[in-house]
C-alpha cells in the first residue's frame, strides 16, 4: 500500500468503497457484514486498525497473521458466505503501527453472510430483507454486465483445458495456497463465477466471460464475430502503418500478444524502486493492455484499437459510460465494466484492484516521458499516454539520428516552451520542467507570467492543466 495513497484515504474518510474498523485479536461480525456489502455493491477496501474518524490505532502485530487467516477461512466457508468469496489482504506499517487492508473485488453475484444479504449505502452497511429489494439486487447484478450473459449451448468441451490449467498455475504463482490450486476444472469455473445462474429465467451455464477468457478461437468467433483488437505502429507511414497486429484469440493469450507487440515498439526506461530497477514502459504496457481487455463493452461490434505514434500511445475501446467527458483524476470514482473478467485478471496477476490502473499510469507516465496521461469516457473510452519527449531527449543525448555529439546543456524555460509548442498543440508543466532542467515551481511561476502576458492560454483543472499558444501573442 502506497503510504501517500493511504493518507489521502484517511483524509477523505469512509465512503461507499472505504471502511475503517478497529480490530483486536480477530475481526468482529461487522467486518464480515461490510465484506458482504462491498461484494454486493461495487467492491472496496476495509482498513483494520483504524477508527471511524481516521485515527490509526493499528492491530496487534502478534495477531496479524491470525487475523489474515481468519478472514481467508470465514470468506471461504460455505456456511458463512454463500457463495464463497475470495478477498485479498495486505499488511503494512504506518507510523509504527500495523494496518491490514482487505480488498473486496466488485462482483456480479449476490452474496449472503450467515444467510443475510448486505448492501452498501453511502458509508453504511444495510441489511436487505424485503423480497422486492432482493429481486432488484439480482436484476442489478445479473443484467448490467454483458459478460454475465449465459449461453446454455456453451459447454466445457468448448473451453481450452490448457488455458484453465494456466490460470490455475498463474493464480498459485501470484498467491501461494490460492484456493484454485486444489479445485478441479468445473469447481474452479464456478468459483471464478464463469458458470452462473439466472434467477429470473432459472437458466444456468457458462457465461460470455468464460468463453472470452478460456474459449477456443473458433468458439469465440461464433460468440462474437466482430471481436478483435487492432494494434498498429504509425510513425513513418502515417497513411497506413509501419507494423500491425490483429488479435482475435482468448483474453489470456491476447494480453500476452498485445503486450509483446507494444514492448518491441517502444523504447525502455528504468528507474529504481526500493533499490530495484523497474521498467516504466512495462508498467504502462501492462495497464493499457489490461484496461482495453478488461473494461470493454463486448456487445459493441467496434474493434478495440492501440495506436503507437511519435506523439504517444492511444487506446480506444467501446464502453458503457456512467458519464461522458474527460475524466477528472482529482475526483475519479472507478466503476467496474466487467467485474468477473477483472477479478480473474486480478487473481492471475495481470491486473490490480479497480482504479489502480489510472494511478499507475499517472505515476509511470511521468517517469517515462514527464507528461501526464489523459482519459475520456463515452460510448468510446480513450486513453492517451505521451511518450515523444523522452524519445526526443534520448535522441538528442546520444545523437542517434544525426550522429553528432549532443548538446545536453539546460535551456531556458522560455526556449523549452517554444520548442515544445513547435511540436505539440498543448504542453504541460512537467514537459517544460524536464526539457529545461528547471525546478517545477520555477516553471509554474514563469508559465504563470506567460499566461498573464497573453502568450499562453491555460486549459483544464489545476492537476490536469495544459497550456497552448494564444492566438495573439505579445513580447515577453
Amino acid at each position: 500500500m502506497d503510504i501517500a495513497d493511504f493518507e489521502d484515504i484517511l483524509r477523505a474518510g469512509e465512503s461507499s468503497t472505504v471502511e475503517f474498523k478497529r480490530c483486536g485479536g480477530n475481526p468482529e461480525h461487522d467486518t464480515y457484514e461490510t465484506i458482504c456489502s462491498f461484494a454486493n455493491h461495487a467492491g472496496g477496501a476495509i482498513f483494520l486498525g483504524v477508527k471511524d474518524d481516521g485515527t490509526v490505532l493499528g492491530v496487534p502485530e502478534k495477531s496479524a497473521l491470525s487475523i489474515e487467516r481468519n478472514i481467508a477461512n470465514v470468506t471461504g466457508q460455505p456456511q458463512s458466505f454463500s457463495p464463497t468469496l475470495f478477498v485479498e489482504t495486505e499488511r503494512f506499517q504506518y507510523d509504527g503501527k500495523t494496518v491490514i487492508r482487505i480488498w473486496v473485488p466488485p462482483t456480479s453475484s449476490v452474496f449472503r453472510y450467515k444467510g443475510q444479504i448486505w448492501d452498501r449505502v453511502a458509508d453504511a452497511d444495510r441489511r436487505i430483507d424485503g423480497e422486492m429489494q432482493i429481486t432488484q439486487m439480482y436484476i442489478r447484478k445479473q443484467n448490467i454486465f454483458t459478460e454475465q450473459h449465459i449461453y446454455p449451448g456453451l459447454s466445457f468441451e468448448d473451453l481450452d483445458s490448457n488455458l484453465i490449467a494456466r490460470i490455475r498455475a498463474m493464480a498459485e504463482s501470484k498467491t501461494p495456497d490460492h484456493p484454485w490450486g486444489g479445485m478441479d476444472d468445473r469447481t474452479l469455473l464456478r468459483s471464478a463465477r464463469l458458470y452462473a445462474r439466472d434467477y429470473g429465467s432459472k437458466t444456468e451455464g457458462l457465461t460470455l466471460a468464460a468463453g472470452l477468457l478460456l474459449g477456443k478461437d473458433e468458439v469465440i468467433a461464433d460468440l462474437l464475430p466482430a471481436y478483435k483488437t487492432d494494434a498498429v505502429v504509425r510513425r513513418d507511414d502515417l497513411d497506413r502503418y509501419d507494423d500491425r497486429l490483429i488479435v482475435r484469440t482468448n483474453l489470456i493469450d491476447a494480453y500476452e500478444q498485445l503486450s509483446a507487440f507494444m514492448r518491441k515498439s517502444l523504447p525502455d526506461s528504468f528507474h529504481a524502486e526500493n533499490g530495484t530497477a523497474v521498467s516504466a514502459r512495462d508498467w504502462i504496457v501492462r495497464e493499457l493492455v489490461s484496461n482495453i481487455l478488461v473494461h470493454r463493452e463486448y456487445s459493441s461490434p467496434v474493434p478495440a484499437q492501440i495506436i503507437i505514434s511519435d506523439e504517444g500511445i492511444e487506446t480506444r475501446n467501446a464502453s458503457r459510460p456512467v458519464f461522458e467527458g474527460e475524466i477528472d483524476l482529482d475526483n475519479f470514482t472507478p466503476v467496474p465494466k466487467n467485474p468477473v473478467i477483472a477479478d480473474v485478471f486480478m487473481q492471475i496477476g495481470l491486473a490490480e484492484e479497480l482504479g489502480s490502473g489510472v494511478r499507475n499510469l499517472m505515476k509511470y507516465t511521468k517517469l517515462y516521458s514527464g507528461g501526464e496521461p489523459r482519459f475520456h469516457d463515452g460510448l468510446m473510452f480513450t486513453a492517451f499516454v505521451p511518450v515523444r519527449e523522452r524519445d526526443a531527449e534520448h535522441e538528442n543525448k546520444v545523437g542517434r539520428k544525426s550522429g553528432e555529439v549532443a548538446d545536453v546543456a539546460a535551456i531556458s524555460i522560455e526556449d523549452a516552451v517554444k520548442r515544445l509548442l513547435s511540436r505539440h498543440d498543448e504542453i504541460t508543466i512537467a514537459q517544460i520542467a524536464q526539457l529545461s532542467g528547471s525546478d517545477v515551481r520555477a516553471v509554474r511561476r514563469k508559465v504563470g507570467r506567460l499566461v498573464e502576458k497573453g502568450y499562453l492560454v491555460a486549459l483544464g483543472r489545476t492537476r490536469n492543466r495544459r497550456y497552448m499558444k494564444a492566438e495573439e501573442t505579445v513580447s515577453h
